[in-house]
């Protein structure tokens, strides 16, 4: 810190003044002018060189830690560490950590807390590089690739409350085959199961089971997390409850996951799955809602839109059985916006029967058009990795390393038909660059001691516009057409002041957070302050900045 007072002539007594010319008070003047000028010359390059050294030193600092693993400095890791499945942002990171414990962790994070506010460094958690807009990046600082964490194995407990121990860098996808070898499954789901815990725990983690079991982040007994200051702790609702509930849907912002106790029911073999379609937006919803609550229907209820596809029930025809092919040969889709219920019944093959009959009743209670029922039996692991087997396909086509510019909102059920009418009556004109999700929810599955943020109703809508853009085109299906519409829904759902909630959220300015997050603003930067009061972590959210000084 320096300190210093510059005697200007002006502080001169008057008398002396008078006696001073011109002349010599520019010179006095300009000799003040360039000593200032020299010192901070000299002040500003003593800076720059302890930063540069501070800098320099910084990758020998940390191979010198005592790790498991290692970090890796290699140009086409980090490369890869700078991107994520969005395609649209892209930040070097210094090095990426490869953990082979959960020590590693602890020790790089607590290294970096001790280099104190005067390091730039921070750190990233990345699961399997499914962030959206650079949430998983840090820029020159250290990327913690968590599919590297070599903890213990996944380990299912069976008994009357069944549960799976695993760790935070694991893929749903390996938790689901494994758990299902003692005909065990977690109980809520993402529609994607090539995510890792760690990620989808950071943020709810949603999909059709969601009315009923609420999101993942509502099926989670026990967690081991590694705070900002690189403390490990064990955590659950009775046992350090606060950093529980702040990690769950806290977008990586107060530790990293490294273990999470997930519980499990007894899981189907098979599953009916079936589509109708309905062409009255209020119908559609009034059915969705009535079937959340129903007992005893069905285990999973989605629905999404459809506009300006042609040849829509041929292509369903691949996959589904229509229920009347006549009839439904005579549907045609073109041009119409179509709203598509979609339910999956689970089962067992000794419970075919029984099950048929409740599929056939609850059916008989809703008002779709009758020639656009189409079912099909497939696999529970089928079903449940669904997205993943459209993934291969793309892939072969060159169409799943594309843009992703994605939208995910959370709509009040008060506020639904004001969103459909305007949304996709005048901004959506097709949705043949990805699909349109749309279903309710209902809040009371949710905790609302978590990080996590929705609207303040009972029932609130995921509406999910998952767009793919084509490289190089200036159309519709281009990455700018389909920003402009993002940005013109975003616009009109604050302009008519509509209760929305971002889900994945993405801001830019503090403010823009803190409007996010209304009432749960200041307990958020209470936390933070507690856990991570350096902001060491998740800084590619965008919510804190590390703040840098020099003593």
């Amino acid at each position: 810190m320096f300190n210093f007072n510059l005697l200007h002539p002006l502080t001169t007594n008057i008398s002396s003044l008078k006696k001073l010319r011109y002349p010599t008070f520019n010179l006095v003047n300009e000799y003040n002018i360039l000593f200032i000028k020299g010192f901070m010359i000299l002040f500003l390059s003593c800076i720059t060189i302890r930063l540069n050294f501070c800098i320099s030193s910084i990758p020998f600092s940390l191979k010198s830690l005592p790790l498991e693993g290692h970090f890796s400095f290699d140009e086409h890791i980090l490369k890869n560490a700078a991107r994520d499945f969005g395609k649209r942002y892209q930040s070097y990171p210094m090095t990426v950590l490869n953990p082979k414990s959960v020590s590693d962790i602890a020790v790089t994070i607590k290294h970096i807390w001790n280099l104190g506010p005067s390091s730039e460094l921070t750190v990233a958690a990345r699961g399997h590089g499914h962030s959206l807009q650079g949430q998983a990046h840090a820029h020159g600082g250290v990327v913690i690739n968590m599919e590297s964490l070599n903890v213990d194995e996944i380990k299912v407990y069976g008994g009357e409350f069944p549960y799976v121990d695993v760790s935070g860098g694991e893929l749903w996808i390996n938790i689901l085959n494994e758990t299902l070898r003692y005909g065990l499954a977690p109980r809520s789901w993402t529609d994607y199961l090539h995510l890792t815990v760690g990620g989808t725990l950071s943020n709810a983690g949603v999909s059709g089971q969601a009315f009923r079991h609420g999101p993942q982040i509502s099926n989670v007994q026990k967690m081991e997390i590694v705070t900002g200051t690189g403390e490990v702790v064990n955590c659950s609702e009775d046992q350090n409850g606060e950093l529980f509930h702040s990690v769950l849907g806290g977008l990586g912002q107060f530790g990293i996951i490294t273990k999470a106790r997930i519980l499990l029911e007894p899981a189907p073999t098979m599953v009916k799955w079936i589509r109708v379609l309905y062409t009255d937006f209020t119908t559609f919803t009034r059915d969705q809602e009535k079937l959340i609550f129903a007992e005893k229907a069905f285990d999973y209820i989605e629905g999404f839109v459809i506009k300006n596809r042609t040849g829509l029930l041929n292509n369903w025809r691949l996959s589904f059985n229509p229920q009347d092919p006549v009839q439904a040969s005579k549907f045609k889709s073109d041009g119409r916006t179509l709203f598509c219920l979609e339910l999956a019944k689970y089962f067992s093959l000794e419970d075919t029967f029984e099950v048929n009959q409740e599929v056939e009743k609850h059916l008989s209670h809703l008002n779709y058009i009758s020639s656009t029922l189409f079912q099909t039996e497939v696999t529970y692991v089928d079903f449940l990795d669904r997205v993943h087997i459209s993934e291969v396909k793309l892939r072969s086509k060159g169409l799943w390393d594309v843009p992703h510019p994605w939208l995910n909102l959370f709509i009040p059920k008060s506020k639904i038909h004001n969103f459909a009418e305007v949304v996709f009556g005048n901004i959506v004109k097709g949705t043949s660059n990805g699909p349109v999700l749309i279903y309710p929810v209902n809040k009371s599955k949710w905790d609302k001691r978590t990080s996590v943020v929705t609207p303040d109703e009972d029932i609130f809508y995921l509406v999910a516009f998952l767009a793919s853009s084509v490289p190089s085109s200036n159309g519709p299906d281009g990455l700018e057409y389909i920003l402009n519409q993002n940005k013109r829904i975003l616009e009109y759902c604050e302009r008519a002041h509509l209760g929305v909630k971002q889900y994945l959220p993405h801001y830019t300015t503090q403010e823009e957070w803190q409007t996010h997050y209304g009432p749960k603003w200041e307990i958020f930067k209470q936390r933070k302050s507690i856990y991570d009061p350096l902001a060491i972590l998740a800084p590619g959210q965008g919510i804190f900045s590390k703040s840098i000084t020099f003593s």
